[in-house]
């Protein structure tokens, strides 16, 4: 009985660290979501629509934020026994917490596939369009999504040579959707651990009764 009590309060414990970690980790990636929206903190490629699908699909607001927000709520609400989470049976507390890891590791795996995505295909840009013997042009589109002789990511000469508008386009879009890479895997991490801790928490109850 001691050691089952322990566990639980163990569980508790991990919990608050881990809804703490995750509504962090949810507002970074949606920070970073809307730094994409506005390259250069410029506002007017938004306001013409010049802004890369990646960016306006906004994976880092609705699934890296939102739905990983949600579920940090609900897990901190769990650890510290707020709300109706004071006085629910355990079992119904274990099956709240399993659904809120599924919902923040869903969350945080879209936005981990479409920054991967993002980061293969390239930055939406102005480039030079024109072939030997036509007229200059220049259009909007995703240089270096068919650019199969070279990788734009490892050959850094390619980043202020085809990129026109804006200024820094691949710098903004590498570094922010790098950013939310890391935060979606580290978002994965810390839900792959609560949803162990909530089985743990789970046998633990069944244990006790």
């Amino acid at each position: 009985m001691l050691s089952s009590t322990c566990l639980m309060g163990c569980s508790r414990t991990c919990s608050r660290i881990l809804g703490l970690s995750l509504g962090t980790a949810a507002l970074f990636a949606a920070g970073a979501n809307v730094a994409l929206l506005f390259p250069n903190w410029d506002v007017s490629y938004l306001l013409r629509g010049l802004i890369g699908r990646h960016a306006m699909l906004g994976s880092g607001l609705w699934g890296g934020g939102l739905m990983v927000f949600t579920a940090a709520a609900l897990i901190s609400m769990m650890g510290w026994r707020c709300c109706c989470f004071s006085m629910s049976a355990p079992c119904w507390n274990m099956l709240i917490a399993l659904l809120s890891s599924v919902l923040a590791l869903l969350g945080a795996l879209i936005s981990f596939i479409t920054s991967g995505v993002a980061l293969k295909d390239g930055p939406f840009c102005m480039f030079d369009v024109s072939s030997f013997n036509q007229t200059q042009a220049w259009k909007y589109g995703y240089p270096f999504k068919d650019l199969y002789n070279r990788n734009y990511l490892y050959d850094r000469s390619l980043w202020s040579s085809v990129c026109l508008e804006p200024s820094k386009a691949v710098i903004w879009h590498v570094s922010f959707f790098s950013i939310l890479l890391g935060i979606s895997l580290l978002q994965l991490l810390l839900g792959v651990i609560h949803f162990i801790n909530s089985l743990l928490s789970l046998f633990c109850s069944l244990c006790e009764k």
